[in-house]
């Protein structure tokens, strides 16, 4: 699933993010923000990924808790199995979680991408469900291809369109509505 900021989520952190879950259990939620791309190269933290790393090449911000681990979400071929890949948890469908203890080489020709984060968005029991209710997220179905897709296309914006009205309206906010 993804959880797509709603306009009105103006907090730094999370405004106008699309959040990858990994995974949602009665100890808490884990995700990363997939659109939120940085300045630093994935070659500069982790020399051995970088030209493993989808376009742009760069970390990404996952998210404000702790932003010195590094994750690496990969989209897989059709047909592979994640489960079977040694160095991989399979998350949902063809994505998995990548240990970046394991040796890249084995893993390129099997993906059709792979994006690497610095820290994660988590949330403790039932504080994701209370800011669902207040209406800062809105809970939607993922493709595998989010994980790896190109920040630069405006993804918050396309998530929002795919999923038919009246949520595809939402694409079109100005943000500030102050400002319109």
């Amino acid at each position: 699933m993804l959880l797509v900021a709603a306009p009105q989520l103006l907090e730094d952190n999370f405004r106008r993010t699309v959040v990858f879950v990994i995974h949602h259990r009665e100890q808490g939620t884990l995700g990363v923000v997939l659109n939120r791309p940085s300045e630093i190269a994935v070659h500069d933290v982790l020399p051995e990924w970088g030209s493993y790393a989808s376009e742009p090449q760069s970390l990404f911000v996952g998210g404000p808790v702790e932003q010195r681990t590094a994750i690496c979400l990969a989209a897989f071929q059709t047909g592979e199995d994640v489960e079977a890949l040694s160095g991989v948890v399979g998350v949902r469908g063809p994505v998995g979680l990548v240990d970046l203890e394991s040796d890249p080489g084995g893993l390129m020709t099997r993906t059709r991408g792979m994006r690497f984060f610095a820290g994660y968005a988590g949330w403790e029991p039932e504080q994701l469900a209370g800011e669902i209710d207040r209406g800062d997220w809105i809970v939607v179905p993922s493709l595998p291809d989010d994980v790896i897709a190109v920040p630069a296309g405006n993804l918050w914006g396309r998530v929002l369109r795919r999923q038919g009205t009246p949520l595809a309206f939402l694409a079109t906010h100005p943000g500030d509505v102050q400002l319109n």
